[in-house]
């Protein structure tokens, strides 16, 4: 695999390329990430094209959005019917789109969660499910884990501890974080060594308990940490968070806004752990790459929450445009049985990655579910050896060549955590573009580790 084979030759004059920079640094407020540094002209399938022509395979659906690949002809022809009928109301009137899309997502969870409140973004959606439950509960107090990523609105980013909280001043009162229950990196370990996440869990609910004024409302949990480093929670913790949470008169929270509607080869990641939450959010994927989020919980809480006054009136709540694109994800995910097809991708995947580890010691894991891997970079010899730096500048260096290679797969390359690449290809690639990824992975950490 090289270069010359993802390439093209420029169709863009170098002036127009040069004077697009300059906008950039000229307009364009910076708010994360370094940006690619190559014009992206157009997308299909699994694929992004640069406006030099150029061919990127698509290992993180955009922004772990694009479920469906990149201009999904079911979903181009939505979008073009409804925006010339119906794009957007009052938030007070309500259409078919938005009621058949909440009626369509209560028949593919379990009951009680059948009522749903449908928004643009994972931050509102998580925003709007924590200020429900501290209007339910009467607590403001909110535990999340000590890696989480919720989003960047106020209640949201109260919860989020995988980076961001420095320089803002004081978060929101009342939030404590417990322990992440990593298993390849255990702060707390048993008589062989492995980690011990129901002693974890106590001591991490015990500091609750000394800090909680009394007025615990929940607890908002990813089933599986996506930004935190795709560390999924042993069998068994989902349930034993519940209960945790019930003894405090606590509700649970599930967020999958990464793991949710097939991803990790079943519709909901909580369906592996026989858990319910009281309220679950769900974003990215339900829009399929249009801003569509959703908050789901009970007839009973949201009964409760309508007595008391619940409010969250927001510009585009119950938008019909993306409530339709929401009802024909669901239509493409159950006509293509897209669960099956990404457990199946994600064994060729996790096959593909481990074959990897046994190349090239450098990397120390590989872990997730379905079509949401990691991969954690490990630079010193031991296993679990290297500071956060090495393995971000590894990282970064590795990221970097795959991209030259014509593969984009590390979604966030932040301080800290940009030694771990979250890996999560459209649920419509095919086998083909999969073992391509790979090969060009492989690739990668073969050339930067022969040069370091």
């Amino acid at each position: 695999m090289t270069e010359a084979s993802t390439s093209t030759r420029s169709t863009t004059p170098p002036d127009a390329t040069s004077a697009f920079w300059a906008d950039v640094d000229a307009h364009v407020l910076r708010y994360g990430s370094p940006f690619v540094s190559e014009i992206i002209d157009h997308a299909e399938g699994s694929f992004v094209y640069t406006d030099t022509g150029r061919k990127i395979l698509d290992f993180t659906s955009g922004q772990m959005s694009a479920i469906l690949g990149h201009s999904h002809p079911d979903i181009v022809a939505t979008v073009r019917r409804q925006v010339g009928t119906l794009d957007h109301l009052y938030s007070g009137m309500l259409s078919r789109p938005v009621v058949d899309l909440s009626r369509r997502l209560a028949d593919s969870l379990p009951a009680p969660l059948d009522k749903t409140l449908l928004l643009s973004t994972g931050a509102e959606a998580n925003e709007a499910a924590i200020r429900l439950a501290k209007l339910v509960t009467g607590g403001h107090e909110i535990v999340s884990f000590a890696r989480s990523w919720h989003g960047m609105t106020q209640g949201a980013v109260g919860a989020t501890y995988s980076a961001g909280r420095r320089g803002y001043g004081p978060a929101v009162p009342g939030n404590f974080a417990i322990p992440v229950p990593d298993r390849y990196r255990p702060d707390m370990v048993d008589d062989n060594g492995r980690l011990d996440w129901r002693r974890q869990l106590d001591l991490g609910f015990s500091l609750v308990d000394a800090q909680s004024t009394g007025a615990l409302a929940a607890c908002i949990v990813e089933p599986i940490l996506s930004s935190g480093g795709v560390i999924e929670p042993p069998l068994g913790y989902l349930a034993a968070l519940k209960v945790k949470c019930e003894e405090r008169g606590m509700l649970l929270i599930l967020d999958e806004a990464q793991t949710g509607l097939c991803r990790t080869g079943t519709w909901y990641a909580f369906e592996r752990d026989g858990v319910v939450p009281d309220i679950l959010t769900l974003s990215k994927t339900l829009g399929a790459g249009l801003p569509l989020s959703a908050v789901i919980t009970s007839s009973e809480l949201e009964q409760i929450a309508f007595e008391r006054g619940f409010l969250f009136f927001t510009t585009h709540v119950s938008d019909p445009l993306v409530a339709a694109v929401g009802g024909t994800v669901l239509d493409v995910l159950e006509r293509d049985r897209l669960d099956v097809r990404a457990a199946a991708l994600g064994t060729q995947l996790r096959a593909g990655l481990l074959q990897i580890q046994e190349r090239h010691p450098v990397v120390g894991d590989v872990r997730g579910r379905g079509l949401l891997q990691g991969v954690e970079l490990s630079p010193a010899p031991n296993a679990t050896g290297g500071s956060a730096a090495d393995a971000d500048a590894l990282g970064a260096a590795i990221t970097r060549r795959c991209l030259a290679l014509g593969l984009h797969m590390n979604i966030v390359q932040l301080p800290g955590i940009g030694g771990t690449f979250r890996i999560a290809p459209p649920l419509t690639s095919t086998e083909q573009e999969i073992a391509l990824g790979l090969e060009m992975l492989d690739q990668s950490i073969g050339e930067v580790v022969a040069g370091r």
